[in-house]
């Protein structure tokens, strides 16, 4: 009997290559990102090197909102502290965020940034699958992982909202679709999805291009709690497909934590580090959502 099960994986390999064989055979395509033809049947037209390409952020990094720790981003304590990444950035020693700790999966750049864009823009529903799987490493970075840490239905993910006026042009929430796939995990059950809370009321321009300052200036007021009594006490995880500048969760924290909400974290699935958009000018310019 074993004899005869040792040979199953086998012919499951063997028909997983008769399959990809017939597939690039009668549907030829190229992947998405590096243009090289796909070779594997797959419902997200990116190939299995790009998806490999796609690694979570490492160095030492700012406990706050995640910013790298580089020289060129100084702390008002011993540089000792800031390499081990034991102190906030200088950003964040000189004015803490309102919300408490934002992290990201991986960087806004290559395979990752063309999978966002592929499902913000191209409409490739299958990515959010992808990035919903980035964005739960993401979120078992908080303490949200943890489901003895949290009372009852306390947490609730928030995704950011679009402005009505963009959620009808675009047809879906890139942030909302990359949350419910993330939620499909079995580890993120104690967390609710609340999509009714949190709107953007006021539409604004694109973000692309802002300084830190004008970005502020675009997204205050922008955001408006509908049903205060639902955040009252609660914990939020704030969820969005790409951390720039901070100053779409920024505000979104501050209107929920005036709403009582009793803490907001952030995590999102790629993030726009200093020193990526230092040395690569172009990943400054991130269409807003």
């Amino acid at each position: 009997m074993s004899g005869r099960l040792g040979v199953w994986p086998t012919v499951a390999a063997r028909l997983r290559l008769f399959v990809n064989g017939i597939f690039f055979l009668f549907f030829p395509a190229d992947c998405r990102v590096c243009i090289e033809p796909l070779l594997q049947a797959s419902r997200l037209p990116v190939c299995q090197s790009c998806r490999d390409w796609v690694a979570p952020i490492e160095g030492d990094l700012c406990p706050v909102c995640g910013e790298r720790l580089f020289s060129f981003c100084p702390t008002a304590l011993s540089p000792s502290d800031a390499i081990t990444g034991s102190t906030p950035c200088g950003l964040c020693h000189r004015v803490l965020p309102p919300y408490a700790r934002a992290v990201a999966y991986g960087t806004f750049e290559h395979a990752l940034r063309s999978t966002i864009h592929l499902l913000k823009y191209d409409r490739v529903m299958p990515a959010a699958d992808f990035l919903g799987l980035k964005l739960g490493v993401a979120m078992a970075k908080l303490r949200v992982s943890d489901p003895t840490a949290v009372d009852g239905d306390s947490w609730l993910v928030i995704p950011v909202p679009l402005h009505s006026s963009k959620l009808r042009q675009r047809g879906f929430n890139q942030a909302e679709l990359i949350a419910r796939a993330a939620l499909r995990n079995a580890a993120w059950r104690h967390l609710e999805l609340e999509t009714r809370v949190l709107v953007r009321h006021r539409e604004t321009v694109s973000q692309a291009g802002l300084t830190r300052h004008q970005r502020r200036k675009n997204i205050r007021g922008a955001f408006q709690v509908r049903k205060p009594d639902l955040v009252k006490g609660k914990d939020i995880l704030l969820v969005d497909d790409v951390f720039t500048t901070g100053a779409t969760v920024s505000e979104c924290a501050r209107v929920l934590l005036r709403a009582g909400a009793h803490s907001v974290f952030v995590a999102t699935v790629a993030r726009a580090l200093k020193a990526e958009r230092v040395l690569h000018p172009m990943l400054a310019v991130e269409a807003a959502a």
